[in-house]
Parts: C-alpha cells; sequence; structure tokens
C-alpha cells in the first residue's frame, strides 16, 4: 500500500530534525568533541546520512514517492498494478504535488543540509571530506536537476535561494568534480574514510573512478545541446590516469549493510509495483536472460507462470487486476552506476569520435558481457551477436486496447549484434536499448537517456490528464517545482521558471532534452 502523509506534516517532521541536529547527534553519555574527532565521527555521519538519501533506502514509501512513481515509470522498467487517487496520478499524467515534493525534500533536507554542515565542520582541515562530499553532492543533485532543470545549488542557505539554469549547475558540478578529483589524489593512500563508506569501504580510488565516470556520464547527457564543451570534459574523463569504472567489483552500489532495497517492500509485501510492458516486450523478444534474474514470474493463475507486464498509463479500475503479474526479483544494493553503464558511456563517445574512448563495437560488446556477468546469466557470447531477434509485441492480458502489436511504430526493430553498416542513429539505439537492460532498476538515470535520446522506445500513456500539459507523443518531459518551494521561496521559484525557459508543467524540456 501507499504510506499516507501529508507534505506539510512532513516538512515539519523533517525541518525539526535538521534543526536540532547537532543536539541529536549528540552522544548523551558524554563522549567529548577530542574522542568524537580522533575518528572523524563529527564530520563522517553527514557523509552516511547524505549517501543514503542519494536514494532514499528508509522508509520506502518516501522511496515510492522520491523515485518508484515517477522515474521508474517514465523510464519503462515499472508500472503500478495501484490505480493510486482514483487512478488520476503520476502514472496516467494527472501530477501529484503531494508525492512529487518529495523528490526535492529529501535531496535538499537530507543531503544538502548534512554535507553543507560537514563543510563547515570540516573546513581546511580536513580538505578530503570536503572533495568526498562534493562527489556525493554532484550524484545526488544531477538526478534532481534532471528531474526538475533549474534547482538550487550555488545560493543553497542563502535567502531567497534563486536557482541556477540547468547548464550553469552541469557546468557547477563539472567543476565540483574537478576540484574533488584534484584533492582526493593526494589520498590514495588515506584510510579514514572506511567507517563512513557504504559504498566503497574507504577505498579513495574507487572513488577517484566513480567521479570521473560520473563526470563522462555528465559529458554525455551534455553533448547534444553543447558538443564542444562536452567532448572537451568527456576527453578529460577518459584520459584521465585514474581511469574509470571498469569492473564489477567497483560498481557504485549501496551494499546491502545499508538496508534492505525498498524496491522489495514495494513489489513484495505492498504490490504497488510490477514490470514493465517495455521490459516485457524487450527481454522477451531478446531471450534475454536476465528476465528471470530481474523478475518473478506471473501468480495470475491465467498466466500460467508466465513472465507478464502492465502498461504503464492505462486505465486500471482494481489493483486486482494486474497484481498478479511479475514482481520484481528480490534485489540486494541500491545500484546508481555500473561498470557496464560506463562501457556504454564510452561506446556512445566512440561513436562520436571522443579521444580515449576505444572503439563502439568493443565498448558495446564489453558492457554486455559485463551485465551479464554481474547478474550471474550465462549465453553473453551468443546473445551479442543475435542479428535476429527484435522486441516481441505486447499483449495486455486483460484489456487489448493497451495492446502493442506488430508494425506499431512504438514497438523497436532494433537487433542485439553489433553492425558495422548501420546508420549512427541504429547503432544508438543498440547502445542505449543495451544500457537501459544493464541499468535496471534505477528508474531515474534511464527515465533521462529516454528523453535525451528517445530509446528505447517507450510505449505512450493511453489515457493522458494533464489537461493538455504533457504531449501523449512526446511524453512527460520533468516534474513541475515543488508546492512547497511555491509557499516558501516564492521569488527562487519565478528566478527558475524564467531559467527553465517554458511554462512549469511536466510538459516543459530540460535543457540537454533536444530530442
Amino acid at each position: 500500500m501507499l504510506a499516507l502523509a501529508t507534505a506539510s506534516i512532513m516538512t515539519v517532521a523533517i525541518q525539526g530534525c535538521t534543526d536540532n541536529f547537532e543536539e541529536i547527534n549528540t552522544n548523551p553519555y558524554g563522549i567529548s568533541n577530542e574522542a568524537l574527532t580522533q575518528d572523524f565521527n563529527h564530520i563522517g555521519g553527514r557523509i552516511v546520512q547524505a549517501t543514503q538519501n542519494i536514494y532514499v533506502i528508509t522508509p520506502a514509501w518516501v522511496t515510492q514517492l522520491q523515485q518508484n512513481l515517477n522515474a521508474d515509470i517514465y523510464s519503462g522498467y515499472l508500472a503500478p498494478p495501484t490505480p493510486f487517487a482514483g487512478n488520476i496520478n503520476n502514472n496516467t499524467y494527472g501530477l501529484v504535488d503531494g508525492w512529487n515534493g518529495f523528490i526535492w525534500s529529501s535531496a535538499y533536507e537530507s543531503v544538502m543540509y548534512p554535507l553543507a554542515t560537514m563543510d563547515e565542520t570540516a573546513g581546511d582541515e580536513f580538505p578530503q571530506f570536503v572533495a568526498w562530499g562534493k562527489i556525493i553532492r554532484v550524484e545526488a543533485m544531477h538526478r534532481v536537476s534532471d528531474v526538475f532543470g533549474p534547482v538550487i545549488y550555488s545560493q543553497y542557505g542563502q535567502s531567497p535561494a534563486m536557482y541556477d539554469s540547468q547548464e550553469e549547475v552541469y557546468k557547477q558540478f563539472v567543476a565540483d568534480l574537478d576540484e574533488a578529483i584534484t584533492v582526493l589524489k593526494g589520498y590514495t593512500d588515506f584510510v579514514g574514510f572506511a567507517k563512513f563508506d557504504l559504498v566503497y569501504g574507504g577505498d579513495v580510488n574507487n572513488w577517484l573512478k566513480f567521479a570521473n565516470s560520473l563526470k563522462l556520464r555528465l559529458a554525455i547527457r551534455m553533448s547534444g545541446v553543447d558538443p564542444a564543451y562536452a567532448k572537451t570534459v568527456g576527453e578529460e574523463a577518459l584520459t584521465d590516469a585514474v581511469g574509470l569504472l571498469d569492473s564489477n567489483g567497483a560498481n557504485f552500489t549501496l551494499s546491502p549493510s545499508a538496508g534492505d532495497h525498498p524496491l522489495n517492500t514495494l513489489s513484495g509485501a505492498w504490490g504497488d509495483t510490477r514490470m514493465s510492458a517495455e521490459m516485457e516486450s524487450v527481454l522477451s523478444g531478446y531471450n534475454d536472460p536476465r528476465l528471470e534474474v530481474y523478475f518473478a514470474p506471473s501468480t495470475d493463475a491465467t498466466l500460467a507462470g508466465g513472465f507478464k507486464g502492465v502498461r504503464s498509463g492505462i486505465e486500471i479500475a482494481s489493483k486486482d487486476t494486474y497484481v498478479g503479474h511479475s514482481a520484481i526479483s528480490t534485489l540486494g544494493g541500491v545500484q546508481l552506476m555500473t561498470a557496464a553503464e560506463v562501457a556504454f558511456l564510452k561506446a556512445e563517445a566512440a561513436l562520436k569520435g571522443w579521444a580515449g574512448a576505444g572503439t563502439a563495437q568493443a565498448n558495446y560488446e564489453a558492457g554486455i558481457a559485463l551485465s551479464f556477468a554481474q547478474h550471474g546469466a550465462g549465453g553473453a557470447d551468443t546473445y551479442m551477436v543475435d542479428a535476429v531477434s527484435i522486441p516481441a509485441p505486447f499483449v495486455d492480458a486483460y484489456n487489448a486496447d493497451n495492446s502493442v502489436l506488430a508494425g506499431d511504430p512504438n514497438l523497436s526493430t532494433a537487433t542485439i549484434a553489433w553492425d558495422a553498416t548501420a546508420t549512427e542513429d541504429q547503432l544508438l539505439e543498440k547502445v542505449i536499448t543495451q544500457k537501459w537492460i544493464a541499468m535496471f532498476p534505477d528508474g531515474q538515470e534511464a527515465w533521462s537517456e529516454f528523453r535525451r535520446t528517445g530509446y528505447p522506445k517507450k510505449f505512450p500513456n493511453v489515457v493522458n490528464y494533464s489537461d493538455g500539459k504533457i504531449d501523449t507523443d512526446a511524453q512527460i518531459k520533468r516534474i513541475n517545482f515543488s508546492a512547497t518551494e511555491l509557499t516558501t521561496n516564492p521569488d527562487g521559484v519565478a528566478s527558475g521558471i524564467q531559467a527553465l525557459g517554458g511554462p512549469d508543467t511536466g510538459g516543459t524540456s530540460l535543457w540537454w532534452d533536444i530530442n
């Protein structure tokens, strides 16, 4: 079920927590500040809090509002069988401000705030922690910018806090990563991160590789709208001696010790999310062995244990209709970047002719192999030379009007095997489709790539309750600004709308979305 809470109650609760941060985190048994400082406890705890809230680990209902009921749907990964709010909700483009405010508040209250207080405490004494925080801040906030567009970044903490345009903030992200990389290269033997590192156990070299990989991701994201700058940034990442994430052992995954994956609760205990129609179409059409890794067989008796998805943006009268479709298999750590994704980034960089990228085909096939290995799936060599299989038609088990049949322009005909005679756009579709499969279940990054490239093809909504604000065929482009911000920071929101360059609706494209 969807846990209920009003935005106003949560705002008060969260504000209360942050206002009393020092008091709450003061040990009542009298441990001195000197003792806390010895093991970096006075600054490291903020790193833990920020890391856990890039993608909210707990409680699961916040994750549901932060990502599952927006990006996970819009990416084509998952679809809710539950007709929340009378089926007029994010899934059907009747955007729910009370839900979507958590995308914003989770980032600012639980990432930006603790990192800002850490910076103040660390000061010039612990530059390695400040640098580490910059990487985490960029990872969290580029995701937020990719939802809203303009965001508060350079003026965070000011009143009123004006918004940076997405172009401005992306370039600040790159500058922050550059500063962090420069500093951390002087601390590669430092062991003080270990106690607070939920990803790499204190390995500074892996954080440097992640920072470079994140820089490459941002460069590719900007490549359509500012190709010269993107090429410079991308080539810096590709040629840096530290390197990029290149093995599954270096994947950016929040460890299971940080908490069970919230999607296990949303899919299992609550039954509020199911495999999408697109996932069924692509994975079954490609005979992809990852289908059985990602999802569980249907429990609906009429489906005879097959793997069955739900199309998003349809009329649903009752949860009972589709809840027996394929749930998500049990997930371990929260995956936010993998070596497979980086290989596909390099493949696209090679298509663009960027120095240091290698060859597109080699990177493409490496990405497939890395993803198969990550999930313990066999047969990668046979899979990647399949030049025949294409995504399968989708047949809705209960309403034929929701089906997507052969010949429908929204159904991809892309094959798997690399084809040197194909056009650059055809090769890009292959790259993005395989990257989309590999990045599951991180719907935020997949939605961003879909908007940037149009791939993989995603089935448009059948119903659209946006009152004309979102084009059904173009699909949703962003989430409108936080309702709380409209009340508490109206001048800031006005600056954000001006920087957006269009109305504050789900139909206005972001800066890099020029597809």
